[in-house]
């Protein structure tokens, strides 16, 4: 049972949640009565899973404009919050509390210990030590306002059971918008509605049948008939592609593919950047690569073997073919196939570590300053409840940091002004 009065009652355990708590109880003052309901068993799972199991907590940058606009849902209202609490307080914060960052060459960072769990286990002690309370298994099915002078809300629970606090933080996390985003809803919120951002593409191609693993650190992807493309490394998987320039696509292109049902066209450039019709006449005219079989080795360094080779097949290029008897007209094939391969998507998987949704509460409905509901006073939000997500690379994490820690302070204060 979770019956009782609080202070703050905070629904959702995940990272917004815990931090929004955890930041609440440290900035009060005076001793408050904070309490984190999670509808699971176990909190913090997110956390867990991200990054492989090692938790990419945020990224590496101090140019919060830029940060922002890793964000497709979010980005230009997002500048403000970011400048207040950005990338430097988060690495700080956990620095202060024993747990070491380190950031890779891609701006990613990380745990030193390369774990999720020095992550979590950081959280929960923090919690502990504020005197935030936890309970799990707690489903919150709707809240209801009685005003702040008037006792605040009262939380209905699944067991029937009520919980009573003067003020409330949603922090549902965007795979939970149905609970979080229909108690929005009932207090007169606007919702947008939340479809898959961060999913990987399904592709049955020969090209890269069997590829599993393989991948290419710089390539660009583009859909076919609309303004979506990026650049960054592509991985072939067992159901298709993967890596960070499709999740990029799939990030700012979600609402777009959704309604095409996932069934689109995706255009690769293997090599961009590489003016590859001019490099491919020249290997036909150098005295070594005209000798030599086109398959047999790839000109370019930047493609493994075993993909060059799917691609000069798929080109047309006979097995036995040099490069001194390579014809315009397989030339131009080939530059087709590296440079505007088009591979048919019949649909999406979503990315085990990073699943994401855009949609939620509508940021016009939030003073982005503390995170507080401009139409419910008392009732803040914070993470992916809110329409905001970002690209792979830590963003996702980090706005969830950014709108907790905002929301937990403004709580802080709001409560000493009672």
């Amino acid at each position: 049972m979770a019956d009782g009065r609080w202070d703050v009652v905070v629904v959702g355990g995940g990272a917004a949640g815990f931090y929004g708590a955890i930041t609440c109880a440290e900035a009060a003052s005076r001793p408050l009565r904070v309490l984190i309901l999670e509808r699971s068993r176990r909190v913090l799972q997110k956390v867990k899973i991200s990054g492989g199991g090692r938790c990419n907590v945020t990224h590496d940058s101090d140019d919060r404009r830029w940060l922002a606009t890793m964000y497709p849902r979010g980005s230009k209202p997002l500048i403000g919050p970011l400048h207040k609490y950005g990338p430097l307080e988060v690495v700080r914060w956990f620095a202060a509390r024993g747990v070491e960052l380190k950031t890779e060459a891609d701006g990613r960072m990380f745990p030193v210990t390369d774990d999720s769990q020095t992550v979590i286990d950081c959280l929960r002690q923090a919690a502990v030590a504020a005197g935030v309370e936890l309970r799990t298994r707690v489903d919150v099915e709707a809240i209801v306002t009685h005003g702040q002078h008037a006792g605040g809300f009262e939380l209905i629970c699944g067991d029937r059971s009520r919980v009573f606090a003067q003020q409330v933080l949603l922090a549902t996390g965007g795979t939970r918008a149905g609970a979080g985003g229909a108690i929005a809803a009932m207090l007169g919120h606007d919702l947008l509605p939340p479809v898959p951002s961060l999913f990987t593409f399904e592709i049955d191609d020969p090209r890269i049948e069997g590829l599993q693993g393989v991948a290419v650190e710089d390539v660009e992807v583009q859909v076919v008939g609309a303004q979506l493309v990026a650049r960054g490394a592509l991985v072939v998987t067992h159901w298709g592609m993967s890596g960070p320039a499709v999740l990029k696509v799939s990030a700012w292109g979600a609402r777009e593919l959704h309604a095409r049902d996932y069934a689109f066209t995706a255009q690769v450039n293997w090599l961009p950047g590489v003016d590859v019709a001019t490099r491919l006449k020249q290997f036909t005219r150098d005295s070594v690569w005209g000798k030599r079989q086109i398959a047999t080795r790839a000109p370019f360094d930047a493609l493994p073997k075993r993909l060059w080779q799917r691609l000069v097949d798929a080109a047309g290029v006979p097995s036995e073919r040099t490069w001194a008897e390579c014809s315009r007209e397989l030339r131009d094939s080939l530059t087709r196939q590296l440079t505007a391969g088009e591979f048919a998507v019949s649909g999406k998987s979503l990315n085990k570590d990073e699943f994401v949704t855009c949609g939620g509460v509508s940021l016009d409905d939030v003073n982005l300053r503390t995170m507080e509901s401009q139409r419910c006073p008392g009732l803040y939000f914070a993470g992916e409840v809110l329409d905001i997500d970002g690209v792979t690379g830590g963003f996702n994490f980090q706005s969830a940091w950014t709108t907790g820690h905002l929301a937990g302070v403004a709580m802080a204060e709001a409560a000493a002004a009672r």
